[in-house]
């Protein structure tokens, strides 16, 4: 009969009945009433009533009975602590009992068993267990060792474990040596700054002779500690690499991955000239492809890794083109990834090939790798100049098959090609433009404007086609409105006369009527240097492209060779170092290769070109639209420009205001806060020193005056609550809130054991201390109570948010009431945000939680605002002019940690103000609008 017996029960009294048999005389029964608590256990029944009466049965030599005991001891003893106590005098004796396997089960349970008053009296059978003659204990006391670290350090090193773990590397026996290994590497771990693995060539050598006897996991704590180490010479790295070999004909994935790490890493030392060196190159590869034979789920991380390996080392895998074309049946997830090895192993010798394929691949049904091979194709014109022209035409063919989506992936990639290859293939222009209409992408339309700008010359009726984009200007993303007002910039410049009223009409939708801050500082940036200077403008805005070069999302050098160092762990698949994803207090120590041998830059030349990577062929990479964005607003944050005062005629001069007036303060004119600030002469300086000023703050933030405190009103008349009449308001002061409450007593009779409530709410308020009223309330008497309050209460979403409902209890009865807290008392002091990261966190929120309110009857100036803002901890990151209206560009923080960013526009004499506010939490604006409101008119 099998187990599942000990699961099924109708028995009522199951404990009771448990408890008799655990203390029944007969062996066979209690092994029996065992194994139905541990049934119990498993299933989530709360035996732990039970803990003396299995305990009891550790006396025994029955090895099953034994294992059933510890089990349910490791499960139980963090609750049971004091109970857990009366086991230990059991390990103690089981410890020096004859059979190894009862010695190493004991050492096993007491690592499992986490409880601090019983860590001390493990320590000596853990010292006997180390030394034990036997390997298999041995090997499990090393573990314990690491176990016993992570519950208390100090403990450990004091009884001296960390010497005794270090010398079990030198352990006849090789799986004792992989466990010691595996302890001190995880004991390590958790604390980077020791020492604990002193590799030197002696203990390696020993590492290495394990190897070949270890288990597969064995194996992998020795390959992963030998990466850590640093060999003196290419002689030591050549051997330790010879040694290491044998590894990658391992049945197990993560072993070859791991000796594919270690040879990675040891080759950096290795001269090229050597020929072990190219043995080994041939070598690495048969263990590579072996592995895309496995499982989907295995040959993805396969791939993932070849994808770090063929970035460094393509020289790897460059005859191995064919295994990484896409199966029918492969998953999508390993046909993206195999198509990105394909680009990068890509060559003039195997492109016809490659192509071929590609070609086959876009006309698949899965629609996301059919984009993914239109992209390949361009990536492989990019890459091979002799294979541009086929690629073209390869695209071009596929622009004929009219697939929506082919389309539009094939004018982003023909895009990159223009850049690459100018003044080549701009005959294929025509055909793009057939397919305006059905462009309904950003990426693709963003793509075919920037397109129809740059050969605006070549185009006859550009000035339509970008005038058909402009009718639904504010209904594209914010990708097309900065690519459309470039371009139209573009064509006006190169067709000044028949395009003036197209560049008025797109400068201002872009400055007036939109709320996007970018957008607009483009469109004012624009219309400054078209308005001051057109032949600045000219060099400036029709400038020669550099040509960008093949590879589009290369992993950047120096993190590439960190991730090396972690192939064969999630690092490597994630394509992120472990401190990007590993959370938690264990230092991550970033990795990094040996420096490189026999290469002609010395190691300490500061401007040698990063391993593996001659200077001249270093990769630059395209930017994205984002990238450009970011250019564009990375504001000359430093000290702003200074020099001699210019006439403002010099700037003036041939100037054609095209948009009429009223600009000339935007940049470097009187506008700015900071008066010392001037335009230098050379031409990139209207730029970098007016947005230098754009976030200049010396227009005076105010200083801290105390948060705006409400006057009292009445949250419940004496009517409803027998007598007793609550006034109140809340207050803030120096990061504590408090609710200021007035009682009165209007009743007959005397009032006293005051206690307050509040129900769960929006931000969980709750007192931070009792009401108390320290003499009773006498008829017609009133007393003043500030009662603290904190926001760790619990949390229920309220209507309105800032609901909050309160119950008050004194000698008569209990009273319930509800009133509406300002939101500004829940704004914190550390809301002030850096200013580049607002400008990212601008760009991040989404469009749709922008709120827009007015603000009416305000009579305050700019300073004035900022100032008494400042008070309730809205902070004022950057005040600038624009056409004589004052932006401030604010930010608040909640107790929630919820951000919110602003803009105030104050037009200078009239009394109404507009704000925007955006939030990742929407719901929030109207009660931050409120406070605003509040805030500014008491």
């Amino acid at each position: 009969m099998t187990d599942s017996k000990y699961f099924t029960t109708t028995k009522k009294g199951e404990i009771f009945e448990l408890k008799a048999e655990l203390n029944s005389d007969k062996k066979e029964k209690k092994k029996e009433a065992v194994k139905k608590v541990i049934a119990s256990m498993t299933v989530g029944k709360d035996v732990s009533a039970l803990f003396p009466d299995v305990v009891n049965c550790m006396q025994t030599d029955n090895l099953e009975l034994k294992k059933l005991v510890y089990l349910y001891l490791m499960n139980y003893a963090k609750s049971q602590p004091d109970m857990a106590i009366m086991a230990v005098n059991t390990f103690v004796k089981d410890c020096e009992d004859p059979n190894p396997l009862i010695r190493a089960l004991a050492v096993r349970t007491m690592g499992c068993i986490r409880v601090d008053k019983i860590t001390e009296y493990l320590c000596e059978p853990l010292r006997k267990c180390l030394k034990d003659e036997d390997p298999y204990v041995r090997k499990t006391a090393a573990v314990c060792v690491a176990k016993l670290h992570d519950i208390n350090a100090q403990l450990v090193e004091d009884q001296g474990f960390l010497d005794t773990l270090k010398d079990l590397i030198s352990d006849s026996n090789p799986m004792v040596v992989a466990n010691a290994v595996a302890a001190l590497s995880e004991i390590a771990e958790s604390h980077p700054s020791s020492n604990l693995l002193d590799l030197n060539p002696q203990s390696i050598n020993k590492l290495l002779t394990a190897l070949n006897e270890c288990t597969e996991w064995g194996q992998i704590f020795i390959l992963d500690c030998l990466a850590n180490y640093m060999p003196k010479d290419d002689r030591e790295a050549q051997s330790i690499c010879e040694r290491v070999t044998p590894r990658l004909s391992h049945a197990n994935s993560a072993v070859v991955l791991s000796a594919v790490k270690v040879l990675m890493k040891f080759m950096e030392m290795l001269s090229k000239d050597l020929d072990y060196y190219g043995t080994l190159l041939k070598k690495l590869a048969p263990p590579l492809v072996t592995l895309l034979s496995a499982e989907p789920e295995l040959q993805y991380v396969a791939l993932r890794n070849i994808n770090l390996i063929v970035q460094k080392r393509p020289e790897i895998l460059k005859h191995e083109m064919k295994v990484f074309f896409v199966k029918y049946n492969d998953p999508i997830y390993v046909k993206l990834e195999k198509l990105d090895i394909m680009i990068r192993l890509a060559s003039q010798a195997n492109i016809a090939q490659v192509l071929a394929e590609l070609k086959e691949y876009a006309t698949e049904v899965d629609v996301d790798f059919v984009r993914k091979a239109v992209r390949a194709i361009g990536r492989c014109a990019i890459k091979v100049e002799q294979s541009a022209e086929r690629c073209v035409s390869t695209l071009l063919d596929l622009i004929q098959t009219k697939v929506n989506y082919v389309v539009q992936e094939a004018i982003v990639v023909i895009k990159d090609i223009f850049r690459k290859y100018p003044n080549k293939y701009e005959s294929v222009i025509a055909t793009l433009c057939e397919n305006l209409d059905s462009l309904d992408e950003p990426e693709a339309r963003a793509a075919m404007i920037w397109i129809v700008g740059e050969y605006a010359e070549r185009i006859d009726n550009a000035d339509e086609l970008l005038e058909s984009f402009l009718e639904g200007f504010h209904d594209e993303s914010t990708q097309v409105q900065l690519q459309l007002l470039t371009a139209i910039v573009k064509l006006f410049l190169k067709k000044p006369t028949e395009t003036q009223e197209l560049v008025q009409q797109v400068l201002s939708l872009a400055t007036q009527d939109s709320d996007n801050p970018d957008l607009r500082d483009r469109g004012y940036i624009y219309w400054r240097l078209l308005s001051t200077d057109p032949v600045a403008a000219k060099e400036v805005v029709l400038a020669e492209k550099p040509l960008i070069s093949e590879e589009t999302d290369l992993i950047e050098p120096t993190l590439l060779d960190e991730l090396i160092c972690y192939i064969g762990t999630l690092a490597s698949v994630y394509h992120k170092p472990p401190s990007a994803f590993v959370e938690g207090s264990r230092g991550v120590v970033h990795k990094s290769l040996p420096p490189r041998t026999g290469s002609s830059e010395s190691a300490e030349s500061p401007d040698a070109a990063p391993a593996g990577v001659q200077p001249s062929e270093q990769p630059a990479v395209i930017p994205t639209q984002g990238d450009l964005l970011g250019d564009l607003l990375n504001l000359d944050l430093g000290p702003p420009v200074s020099g001699p005062p210019i006439a403002a005629s010099s700037v003036q001069m041939g100037a054609v205001d095209l948009l009429g007036g009223g600009l000339d303060s935007l940049m470097g004119g009187s506008g700015f806060a900071a008066p010392s600030t001037v335009v230098p002469a050379n031409l990139g300086a209207p730029l970098s020193s007016g947005l230098g000023d754009l976030f200049d703050l010396t227009g005076g933030v105010g200083t801290l005056s105390g948060s705006y405190v409400a006057p009292k009103s009445v949250w419940l008349p004496a009517m409803k609550a027998k007598g007793l009449e609550i006034s109140g308001t809340f207050s803030r002061q120096v990061g504590s809130i408090s609710m200021d409450l007035l009682l009165t007593n209007k009743a007959l009779q005397v009032m006293s054991d005051f206690a307050i409530q509040f129900n769960r709410n929006s931000f969980g308020l709750a007192p931070a201390a009792p009401l108390q009223v320290h003499t009773p309330l006498a008829p017609n008497q009133s007393v003043e109570i500030s009662l603290p309050l904190n926001t760790v209460g619990s949390v229920m979403k309220m209507d309105p948010l800032n609901n909050l409902q309160v119950a008050v209890k004194n000698n008569i009865d209990v009273f319930y009431f509800s009133t509406l807290y300002p939101l500004h008392i829940l704004f914190v002091e550390d809301g002030k945000m850096e200013r580049q990261m607002f400008l990212a966190t601008w760009k991040d929120i989404p469009n749709e939680n922008e709120a827009q309110f007015q603000i009416k009857d305000c009579p305050l100036n700019a300073d004035a605002v900022s100032s008494k803002l400042q008070g309730s901890n809205i902070f004022t990151i950057a005040k600038r002019n624009v056409e004589g209206q004052d932006m401030l560009y604010q930010s608040l923080k909640l107790t929630n940690g919820i951000w919110v960013l602003a803009e105030l526009r104050i037009q200078p004499g009239n009394p109404s103000f507009t704000l925007s506010l955006k939030c990742r939490a929407p719901e929030v604006s109207q009660h931050i609008y409120q406070a605003y409101e509040t805030i500014l008119k008491n």
